[in-house]
């Protein structure tokens, strides 16, 4: 690990830069993550060094992604009369996107040949990290991959959920806000913060209850699936 210190500078540094480049152009498509990884990634590749060991120098930064996750609790409290009033139609809302989520991307994976296992690791996808690696070993899945899929979720909603709210009209902040936390997760929810601090609220407060409907359903509903499907 000692020989891998320079990790955590690196990363810092790459996502200073990316962050520079995305407040400047303010294009969805200038995203710090994908910035980040398209400079890491074939850096690693070029110089043949093993992930886990750059991952290892600068594991702290993972360690920061739980406290971040419950920072987002902060929008979420002070947009709390708004949700009082509405708690119904957002759990409503919640739970109809939680199914959805894990039967579409289950159904087809496994329409398309995947195996048991695959498709119980594609199942928790729009769910934040945690959840999903642990909602995955549950089920049998492969929780390293997992999160691999949750990254692309995030990133995908990060990117063009914006721009397909905008082309689809959607202008309420609780319905973008509700549908970025339910399919994107937390990097969904921190451009909803980005964009607007009231559809960060709800893009937190669906990210929690997605979480948990989850953890919940998902041993339950696989089985059916694999039943009906596989």
């Amino acid at each position: 690990m000692h020989d891998f210190w320079w990790s955590l500078p690196l990363s810092v540094a790459v996502y200073w830069l990316a962050r520079t480049l995305a407040s400047r152009f303010k294009s969805p498509l200038v995203n710090p993550l994908l910035i980040a990884m398209a400079i890491i990634i074939p850096l690693l590749l070029l110089l043949r060094l093993p992930y886990n060991r750059y991952f290892a120098g600068s594991e702290i930064l993972n360690q920061l992604l739980q406290p971040a996750v419950v920072a987002l609790a902060i929008p979420l409290y002070e947009q709390i009369h708004q949700i009082r009033a509405r708690w119904k139609l957002i759990i409503t809302v919640c739970a109809i996107g939680s199914v959805t989520a894990m039967v579409s991307g289950t159904a087809i994976a496994l329409w398309l040949g995947a195996s048991q296992e695959i498709a119980a690791t594609v199942m928790p996808k729009s769910v934040t990290t945690p959840i999903a690696m642990a909602v995955s070993a549950t089920l049998g899945g492969i929780p390293a991959i997992s999160a691999i899929c949750v990254l692309i979720a995030g990133t995908l909603g990060a990117v063009f959920a914006h721009m397909l709210f905008n082309l689809l009209g959607i202008r309420s902040k609780a319905a973008r806000g509700l549908a970025m936390g339910n399919a994107s997760h937390a990097l969904g929810t921190a451009r909803a913060v980005e964009m607007d601090y009231q559809e960060g609220a709800f893009s937190s407060l669906a990210l929690v209850i997605c979480g948990i409907i989850t953890s919940l359903l998902a041993p339950l509903l696989f089985p059916l699936l694999m039943r009906w499907i596989g």
